[in-house]
């Protein structure tokens, strides 16, 4: 709880609500369609947000340490989440409940203003993420991954990597052999 507490991510008085747990890598922490009662705080390891479309598993999105992640509309407004998060290496992870999280929201204005500011820099990569599958290439695609994410393609398998640039695993070999 030390390390969670330096990184100044939960003010001190509010530690108590959180659960520490340790998963093991493919623990699906919340399964598409279920709703979302927890939201989870990364002190070590990789989580990923996917869903399947169809039978074919895709990968949109990669956590890593000192982050939260949830289903947040499902989270929020107690719905189905759309999607599926799990855990791609072993981790540690802090989860708070709904209702303890609306407590923390309601009482420091420091937490709220500082998961305001989480939600935001979610909102612009989701922009970016769905601008680049527009108009970059799949080549372009990874060349901003290695720009922007580099431990990622230490940490993460080349298959999500692939479906979370829109491509075969075939395709990324490819191009990363002409890199």
């Amino acid at each position: 709880m030390d390390n969670f507490i330096t990184k100044n991510k939960v003010p001190k008085e509010y530690l108590h609500l959180f659960s520490r747990q340790e998963i093991s890598a493919k623990t699906a922490l919340l399964e598409e369609g279920n709703v979302a009662t927890h939201m989870f705080y990364i002190e070590q390891g990789c989580l990923r947000l996917c869903f399947d479309d169809n039978g074919k598993d895709i990968t949109f999105q990669f956590f890593f340490e000192d982050e939260y992640v949830a289903s947040i509309e499902s989270f929020k407004a107690n719905i189905p989440s759309l999607f599926t998060l799990e855990s791609i290496e072993p981790c540690v992870l802090y989860s708070i409940s709904r209702k303890n999280f609306q407590t923390m929201l309601d009482t420091s204005l420091a937490f709220r203003e500082q998961f305001e500011e989480h939600i935001f820099h979610r909102l612009i990569f989701y922009q970016k993420l769905f601008l680049s599958r527009i108009k970059d290439s799949p080549e372009k695609r990874y060349i901003k991954l290695l720009e922007n994410n580099p431990q990622l393609l230490q940490r993460v398998p080349q298959h999500y990597i692939a479906s979370y640039l829109g491509i075969t695993p075939v395709s990324l070999s490819r191009i990363r052999n002409r890199r």
